[in-house]
């Protein structure tokens, strides 16, 4: 295969470049033919590849791309973009556009790679907003949960597109051909909702190329009904939040009960492995992040908190959606 180049960005992340440099190596492990290109301050950026180079006895090279400067979480996002030409977000996603990339993985801040993405890369043909998905673990699978915070205000339309949208991520990225399509809804019926929920609904019926299943509520997401599930950002951050803290609490709940007393350790320990799947399918790293769809290009935002393993699987989303 022809070498595929993926541009990262360094800073922003709670671990520091060392996580980031680890997950793009680790990368390049599961994948040959991969040419990640770091942008950061390239001193720190050196000094770290010889750290990790010294840690696993191997002479690592890199590309690197000097981005001196950082888009902090706190800034305001339109202001940082424009102030911040330097900065490893802007600079990585022209990269990208210029063609030197097939994508973008980045840890930082989701709104300065929103706005730097929806400027610089910029949107495919038809599409008037680009949605962040998620991909939430199900009873038979996985859902990607679309928007899940990039549109806080959402038309009839932008759900319609974000359907398609998220067809063609779960046909490309998890290999379902015919995603089914649910619009998250307070009932099942065609005539519930708010006039959002009413219009979009009517708009993705008489969508062709989705497979629309009609209104889901919010415990069918889990459940394995859907493999899309659409709403406007402002619910679909409220939901994604809510399952992240559900299933934190749950498995800290489920470890506690089992250490409380011999006879539940005893129980624990013959149940190990199954425990251990269970967690492994709800730990955000095994995903990688969450892609920005509706772009020219391929945007993933990993989480702010990503370590080696998160980023080596952001990565592999773009190997993956780009093929």
């Amino acid at each position: 295969m022809d070498k595929l180049t993926i541009a990262i960005d360094t800073m922003g992340g709670d671990l520091g470049c060392a996580a980031v440099i680890e997950g793009a190596f680790m990368a390049m492990e599961q994948f040959p033919f991969l040419e990640p290109v770091l942008f950061g301050p390239e001193d720190l950026l050196t000094a770290e590849i010889k750290k990790y180079s010294k840690k696993v006895n191997k002479t690592s090279v890199m590309k690197i791309v000097h981005a001196p400067t950082v888009i902090e979480p706190s800034e305001q996002p339109t202001l940082a973009f424009r102030r911040k030409k330097d900065s490893s977000i802007v600079m990585g996603l022209k990269y990208v556009k210029d063609g030197h990339a097939r994508g973008f993985v980045s840890t930082g801040s989701t709104g300065a790679l929103l706005t730097g993405a929806t400027v610089i890369i910029g949107r495919k043909k038809g599409i008037e907003r680009p949605a962040l998905g998620t991909v939430l673990p199900s009873k038979t699978g996985y859902t990607l949960l679309l928007d899940c915070g990039a549109n806080m205000d959402s038309k009839p339309s932008y759900l319609a597109q974000f359907a398609q949208l998220g067809t063609e991520y779960m046909q490309k990225v998890m290999g379902i051909s015919s995603p089914r399509v649910g619009l998250i809804n307070v009932g099942a019926e065609e005539e519930k909702g708010n006039a959002l929920a009413k219009e979009a609904y009517t708009l993705l019926k008489e969508t062709s190329d989705i497979n629309f299943i009609g209104n889901i509520e919010g415990r069918e997401i889990l459940a394995g009904d859907v493999d899309v599930a659409v709403c406007d950002g402002f619910t679909g951050n409220v939901l994604l939040k809510h399952t992240e803290g559900f299933a934190k609490i749950m498995l800290g709940m489920i470890k506690e009960q089992l250490l409380s007393s011999t006879i539940s350790k005893i129980g624990a320990l013959l149940a190990k492995g199954a425990f251990g799947k269970l967690k492994k399918r709800f730990d955000y790293r095994e995903v990688g992040g969450a892609p920005f769809l509706g772009l020219n290009h391929i945007v993933i935002k990993a989480h702010g908190s990503s370590d080696a393993l998160a980023i080596k699987n952001a990565i592999r989303q773009c190997v993956e959606y780009g093929q």
